[in-house]
């Protein structure tokens, strides 16, 4: 019978890798002897600086005391995301962690929208949202309230290198034993075809019963070893390469991160405390390297901190993310752009899920790897939908690259989800899908799809009913914002921002 695992090895730090290291040490202890191989001389990308609300369970599993977190990381909170001439050029609108309104069973706010909307009452949608009431006005402090019209769930923005940096700290006060080096040479067990140890360049080795693949997208086991192959995604998200550059802090910090559609891809604005973090994701095919760097720092808005510096990529993922006994986390396991800011959150999952299905004293189970994949796939596919959601459903037709986009046949899933949305404003929630109802009502919404028809149960009250119901629900989601401090005074107050 197989050994249980004693040995984790992580190849590879950054966010990655020192995040693998720091769930594997507090939830595992001293079950297991944990090493991380890296070397400086490896460059992290670091584009992942914006998050999405699960982070907090990885801050409260780990015991971070948030003030902290803020001042450590030079982190600023995130309420949303702006989305700027995605729909259309001119047209805005927000994707929120929040929710607008309040439903009733079988019967979801946006319905009731959906009929003042029809009867001429003035109500905009995201003016029963608290997240985008409290983005708009620059404001944020936690609120403790049972009131589910009252929820502000929050994310962060933070320094990505910063937060590596942090991460490596706590993993190291718990045990994690950090190696040095640059791995010139893998080797595996001839019978199982397992990776037992790795080699490195001064003649040391590193020797393993289980390793996590966080060598960014070179894939040093996943790939470059156990090749299990690629599935590409470019069909579907074009984009190949992005341009980033930091530039200095605006005067005040906006709480939410700002996406700007360009002609052949997008910009991306997000809010530092001592920066801001700037970048374009663009098609090669559509625009040069030089051109993307002209444009980016022509549209940055403040002086940039840094030359310019392309990262190239391949949008999709790894055929398996757990093959032998190695599982790959973080770019080794895929890459999907950071529309949606979910780069962090897949190496989070992809490290829940490993302890979660982590082997027994047995040994590798082939039940638990299969099922780890299958989970992997149908998230990693339900994110790619949502993302290529935001660049289907457009009306524009200033290039190529938008009308392309638009008139591509897009995944049957997201096909039948649009459609049903589209004839009844109707969204089944799917298994394993990250985004929940309230962020699809917000994107279709957002960017011009409305349902044609509405659930019966919307036309239950007058027309006059319902307004008044609206100025209540509208003025309840205001009361708290009078209380709430500006958000670059709630970071002060935490500690931060010199």
């Amino acid at each position: 019978m197989p050994a249980a695992i004693e040995r984790i090895v992580i190849v590879g730090g950054g966010t990655a890798g020192w995040m693998a290291a720091a769930l594997i040490a507090r939830v595992l202890g001293d079950q297991v002897r944990t090493t991380l191989v890296e070397s400086e001389e490896i460059g992290i990308i670091g584009v992942g600086e914006a998050t999405i609300p699960p982070i907090q369970h990885v801050n409260a599993t780990l015991g971070i005391d948030e003030a902290a977190f803020l001042r450590e990381t030079k982190a600023t909170i995130k309420l949303a995301i702006r989305f700027d001439d995605w729909g259309a050029p001119g047209e805005s609108y927000f994707h929120t962690f929040g929710a607008a309104g309040r439903g009733i069973a079988f019967c979801p706010f946006h319905h009731f929208w959906h009929r003042a909307r029809a009867e001429g009452i003035d109500a905009h949608y995201w003016d029963f949202d608290l997240n985008y009431l409290c983005a708009r006005a620059g404001r944020f402090a936690p609120i403790q309230s049972g009131d589910p019209a009252w929820s502000l769930p929050y994310a962060y923005h933070f320094d990505s290198s910063l937060y590596g940096q942090f991460l490596r700290r706590y993993s190291e006060a718990r045990g994690v034993t950090r190696v040095e080096g640059m791995v010139s040479a893998v080797e595996r067990d001839g019978e199982r075809g397992d990776v037992t140890s790795l080699v490195l360049r001064d003649g040391r080795r590193v020797e393993g019963d289980l390793f996590v693949d966080c060598s960014g997208a070179r894939g040093l086991l996943i790939q470059q070893q156990l090749n299990v192959g690629y599935e590409d995604w470019g069909h579907w998200l074009p984009c190949d390469r992005a341009i980033a550059v930091p530039s200095e802090r605006f005067a005040e910090t906006a709480p939410y991160t700002q996406s700007i559609a360009r002609t052949a891809g997008w910009q991306w604005r997000i809010p530092l405390q001592h920066r801001n973090g700037n970048g374009l994701v663009y098609s090669s095919r559509h625009l040069s390297d030089d051109q993307a760097a002209a444009l980016l720092l022509d549209n940055i808005g403040s002086p940039a901190l840094a030359d310019p510096r392309v990262i190239r990529f391949r949008t999709g993922r790894a055929r398996r993310q757990w093959h032998h006994n190695v599982v790959a986390v973080g770019l080794s396991s895929g890459f999907l752009e950071p529309l949606e800011s979910t780069s962090i959150y897949l190496i989070q999952s992809a490290i829940v899920r490993l302890l979660h299905f982590f082997p027994t004293a047995g040994g590798l189970d082939p039940l638990m790897v299969a099922e780890y994949n299958r989970h992997s796939q149908v998230e990693y596919e339900t994110v790619r939908d949502f993302i290529i959601l935001h660049y289907h459903a457009t009306r524009r037709d200033d290039s190529a690259f938008w009308r392309d986009l638009r008139d591509m046949v897009v995944p049957e899933r997201l096909a039948a989800k649009i459609a049903l949305f589209r004839a009844g404003g109707v969204l089944t929630q799917d298994p394993l899908d990250i985004f929940l109802e309230p962020s699809w009502v917000q994107v279709l919404l957002g960017q011009g799809i409305v349902p044609a028809a509405r659930h019966p149960l919307a036309d239950g009250v007058d027309a006059r009913q319902l307004a008044e119901q609206l100025r209540e629900l509208a003025a309840a989601k205001r009361e708290p914002l009078a209380k709430m401090p500006r958000h670059d005074d709630f970071l002060r107050a935490c500690g931060g921002i010199a």
